[in-house]
Order: structure tokens, then sequence, then C-alpha cells
């Protein structure tokens, strides 16, 4: 026997997943028209969701995911940090420099993880919880790059300078992973990123895409 499900629950989750897949937002015409009811049953289903933080209306009207879902998402958090640490503690010992572990909060980077090498005399600072746009430095740039690729293995991506002056940056998306976007990379102070650091890194990504699954 099915078990007895709540349709208005249903619809509900749906918006929010409808929600999270687009960056722009969507009105209450395209929602009505996704999930194939009227618009008076999205309206209704918008103002609940709106009551417990899970959706917000930009003055176009077009609805988008609220800062409840990312303090939801929050949560979540330590479990993927717990799974990312053993890689990102080798991959920060072997390169001699920081790792992190980066996941996609609406249209930022926000590093999760960071683990400094312990044996090397300087090194850059680089905190959990520092957040930048996706479009700038190597993390956000590998996952944007991940979602123009239909490869299922990460290739990496080098950056120079662009969130701190003088610091060079590899990072490799996270493929495989459902619900999880992000990518593991490292920061150093470098003029440029020596070779075998981009393949290491990619290397470090697949170990804890393994680790999420």
């Amino acid at each position: 026997m099915t078990a007895e499900t709540s349709q208005t629950l249903d619809r509900g989750l749906r918006v929010l997943k409808l929600l999270a897949d687009t960056d722009h937002g969507l009105t209450v015409t395209e929602l009505s028209t996704k999930l194939g009811v009227n618009r008076t049953v999205v309206y209704r289903l918008l103002a609940t969701l709106e009551q417990h933080a899970l959706v917000r209306r930009d003055l176009g009207g077009r609805a988008r995911v609220g800062l409840g879902v990312l303090r939801l998402g929050r949560q979540v958090h330590p479990l993927v940090r717990e799974a990312a640490m053993p890689a990102l503690r080798s991959l920060a010992e072997d390169i001699g420099a920081t790792a992190h572990l980066t996941l996609v909060d609406g249209a930022e980077a926000l590093a999760v993880a960071v683990v400094e090498p312990t044996w090397t005399d300087y090194h850059v600072a680089y905190r959990a919880g520092f957040r930048h746009p996706l479009d700038r430095g190597a993390a956000g740039k590998a996952i944007l790059a991940a979602r123009q690729s239909k490869s299922t293995e990460p290739g990496y991506t080098l950056t120079h300078g662009e969130l701190e002056a003088g610091a060079s940056g590899a990072a490799a998306a996270l493929v495989g992973v459902t619900g999880i976007e992000g990518s593991v990379g490292v920061v150093m102070l470098a003029d440029a990123v020596p070779e075998r650091v981009g393949p290491r890194v990619v290397d470090a990504a697949r170990e804890v895409a393994d680790a999420l699954r």
C-alpha cells in the first residue's frame, strides 16, 4: 500500500526545488506553468513559504529562495566538513598551502572548511565563512566551469590575485554529488601555481566527492 502523502507539502517542496535551480527567480506565472496548477494555488504556496522565510519576492515580483533555506542548509555544513577533512588535510600537507572546501551559497562561494599546512613558514590566511562572488577566485570559477561542462571528470581552474594581491589559487569542482555544488582548492602566496598542483587538487576533489556520495 502506498503511504498517504500531503499534496500541499509536495507542491511547496517542488516550488523550493524549482527556485533553487534558477539564479534569476521565477514569476507566479512561470511557477504555475511548471507545477501545472493555477496561479491562486501558487500565491498561497508562496505566501506560506514567505512566512517561514523560505521564499522571498523581489520588487519585480519574482520569487527566490529565502534566507530560511540557507539557515537550514548550514546545518548540513558540519557533516560536509567532517567528510572533507581527511582529503583537505592531506592536500594542505602535500602542497604546503591552505586547502579549502567551498560550497555555493546563493550567488556566492562560501568556504565551509579550511585546513592550513603545519610545516610551512608562512601561508595564506583563509577562514571558514569567507565569501566571494562565484565569478572571482579559483573556487568559484571552478564551480562555474563545471556547470558548463558535461564531463564526469573534474578539471581544474587557476587564478592569480583575484581575491588577494600576490595570492594564487587552484580549484576543482565536486562532480557527481547530488544536492551539493562546490569545489576543493588551495590558495598560496606565489606568482604562479606549480604544475603539479592542479592535478593534485583534482585528486582531492575526487576524494571529497567520493566521501559525500
